[in-house]
């Protein structure tokens, strides 16, 4: 019997911009048009998106259906977005990323609350890390956690992109 080799090469991903009140931003969908990263391109500048290995294809009609939600959403007409999801990330990660669908549009929660959600309540910087290496912003609302003191801490786009964020969602003052 032969060993099959195993492949390196990717299927094909599909990438296109997205105009925004906050800025542009990037979305990149699987070959189901399943969402597997959007960002602001503040995130993406500052080296977060490697995309190195992905087989990527630019098509703006691929995410012309995120682009309509994302305008929905900054029109004030959607406060949960319904999206298939194909986030990249280990099982902690996927646990993370879950939770923060949970949390409301308007609201917030922290990093402790969000590990004793998960049964881990000691975890909370392991959830911070996730919450870090989220591949799906806005849509996977890791801008929705602060810190216990209900700070605004890290965001990949930048402490000010979370502020609009938060207050264009009533979650600040």
């Amino acid at each position: 019997m032969t060993k099959r080799c195993a492949t390196t090469a990717t299927p094909p991903y599909f990438a296109g911009r997205i105009e925004t009140p906050v800025g542009p931003a990037l979305a990149m969908v699987d070959g189901q048009r399943r969402l597997v990263r959007f960002g602001f391109l503040a995130e993406c500048d500052n080296g977060r998106w490697q995309i190195a290995d992905f087989n990527l294809r630019w098509d703006e009609s691929a995410v012309a259906g995120i682009a309509r939600q994302i305008d929905a959403y900054f029109a004030g007409r959607l406060t949960q977005f319904d999206l298939p999801l194909a986030p990249i990330g280990t099982a902690f990660q996927q646990s993370v990323w879950t939770e923060l669908r949970r949390i409301p549009f308007g609201e917030t929660t922290t990093y402790a609350r969000l590990a004793g959600k998960l049964q881990r309540p000691q975890a909370s910087r392991a959830v911070g890390a996730a919450n870090g290496a989220n591949p799906i912003s806005l849509i996977v609302p890791c801008h929705r956690v602060v810190g216990s003191s209900g700070a605004l801490t890290g965001y990949a786009g930048g402490l000010a992109l979370k502020e609009a964020l938060l207050r264009f969602e009533g979650a600040i003052a």
